[in-house]
């Protein structure tokens, strides 16, 4: 089971979706989905503050680590 509230992720969908309703299945895929982007995103961002001697994830490593993963939408 995945760590990000089904909740928050069919809202997401729903909303961004045209309020079309979400399959539980569909619903699941796009949690694995989601926590892999973030894991990955977290990953790169923490290797940028770690490469600039910090401690800390600062926005600029986020915005380092998009760019790194490439356009989402």
């Amino acid at each position: 089971m995945g760590e990000l509230p089904n909740a928050v992720v069919k809202r997401l969908l729903s909303r961004h979706g045209d309020g079309l309703r979400v399959s539980g299945g569909a619903l699941d895929r796009a949690v694995e989905a989601a926590e892999a982007y973030l894991g990955a995103l977290a990953r790169l961002a923490a290797e940028s503050a770690r490469n600039d001697r910090r401690k800390t994830i600062m926005e600029t490593d986020i915005d380092k680590a998009r760019a790194r993963l490439g356009p989402v939408a």
